[in-house]
């Protein structure tokens, strides 16, 4: 690994962000192909809670956290920090300080595959923080890591400048140039959501909405009358 911290990456449009973030994880999962989600261990330490942002990456090592403090400087207003580990750990790299001095650069929120700690206090600050444990043990400053280089994330590949989209319903990170396009599907996927949610509403059954009837038929499903003719 290339010791480096890269001062300047592309970020999508401001526009384009807040779009993906109104349309939350679980429709831009979709909306992208059922891709870019992290594994589910990715919590809010609070909620309810909803933020986008583009990600500024941090590469750095188990119960270190000296990376983090030199992606403060490199980030901007409306980005959010993604820290991987080259290892898996627990231990908690990230609390009260650390957020203030990202608040201070107008950091909208952290993802951190690892503990975090200060929960009441963040809370209390509103800061979002997604990680995949709460921890109070510290950290040290030691190993010299990267920052704004590709990583992987809760099993998802993170290039700075991908939007990420977190809420309660978890992480998901979109790649800087199919923002837009995944921005134009979630569109299209919330008119047919919306057409959907009125003929549910209205009583339809989904059977008859999405034509699963002959699909069951010919999987072998069949309905019987009393629980004796099974």
């Amino acid at each position: 690994m290339r010791t480096v911290a890269v001062r300047n990456i592309p970020r999508a449009s401001p526009a384009i962000v807040r779009r993906l973030g109104e349309a939350g994880v679980a429709t831009v999962h979709e909306a992208q192909g059922r891709t870019g989600l992290a594994k589910p261990y990715m919590r809010p330490i609070w909620m309810p809670v909803s933020v986008s942002g583009s990600a500024v990456t941090v590469l750095t090592h188990p119960g270190d956290n000296w990376m983090l403090h030199v992606a403060v400087e490199l980030c901007q207003p409306g980005d959010m920090l993604v820290v991987a580990l080259s290892a898996d750990n627990e231990d908690g790299m990230f609390g009260e300080l650390l957020a203030t001095s990202l608040q201070s650069q107008g950091v909208v929120g952290l993802v951190v595959d690892a503990g975090c700690r200060d929960v009441a206090a963040l809370r209390s600050m509103q800061f979002p923080v997604w990680s995949r444990a709460i921890s109070a043990k510290g950290t040290v400053k030691e190993t010299v890591g990267a920052v704004n280089v590709p990583v992987v994330v809760a099993g998802v590949a993170v290039t700075p400048g991908d939007v990420v989209v977190a809420d309660d319903d978890g992480v998901v990170f979109v790649p800087r140039l199919d923002a837009e396009a995944v921005g134009l599907a979630c569109d299209a996927r919330e008119k047919k959501e919306a057409v959907v949610r009125a003929r549910l509403q209205q009583g339809e059954l989904g059977l008859d909405i999405y034509a699963m009837r002959q699909r069951l038929e010919t999987e072998g499903l069949v309905y019987v009358d009393s629980p004796e003719q099974r």
